[in-house]
């Protein structure tokens, strides 16, 4: 009886991690999406108003597609390219700064999913989306073509590294850094609070 409930007790230890890390993703990518609509779309803002554009409407909800419009907009090209190079940097720009691997799992994924707006967007033709818009205004298909490339190849890359990263079980490398942080801790403590806790 005593093996079948260790059984049962090592597989709730497996499976709690496990249940944690799924959250935990889970938790990354809603973090991401937000991050990534919020940077990109200020990013067009920025670009506008630096510009001597006119904002006449935004929305910045990310639950579904957000907008900024600016009535007269002078230079429609800055406008549009800040949205896409603001919405790549700023978040790659925060991982650099914290480095942490939280922020990079967010910084990967505003990498590939700006490249990957832009090249559904450029097939799909929809006249309100960014692609059209630029093409409309002047920009070079090679320039796009080779932002879709970088930030698609890029952030590909990275945004795996880093779901890998968070999905994966602790190694017993990271178990034994844990370990050692605790003992570290606990020497830390005073012989009257160690007493305490045991």
């Amino acid at each position: 009886m005593d093996s079948f409930v260790h059984s049962i007790e090592s597989r709730k230890m497996e499976t709690r991690p496990l249940a944690i890390r799924v959250t935990r993703f889970l938790l990354l990518l809603a973090a991401s999406w937000v991050v990534m609509t919020f940077t990109h779309e200020m990013g067009h803002i920025i670009g506008g108003a630096c510009c001597g554009g006119s904002l006449k409407s935004a929305d910045l909800l990310p639950w579904h597609l957000p907008y900024s419009i600016f009535e007269p907009d002078p230079f429609p090209l800055v406008t549009l390219w800040a949205g896409l190079v603001i919405g790549v940097l700023a978040p790659m720009g925060v991982a650099l700064v914290t480095q942490r691997d939280w922020m990079w799992f967010i910084a990967n994924f505003c990498i590939l999913a700006n490249g990957a707006y832009i090249a559904t967007a450029w097939l799909s033709g929809d006249r309100y989306l960014d692609t059209p818009k630029l093409l409309e205004h002047g920009a070079s298909p090679i320039s796009i073509a080779v932002y879709c490339l970088l930030t698609i190849a890029f952030g590909y890359v990275g945004f795996r590294r880093s779901c890998v990263s968070a999905l994966s079980a602790p190694t017993k490398l990271e178990t034994g850094k844990a370990q050692t942080m605790d003992e570290q801790s606990d020497a830390r403590k005073s012989p009257v609070a160690r007493e305490f806790e045991s």
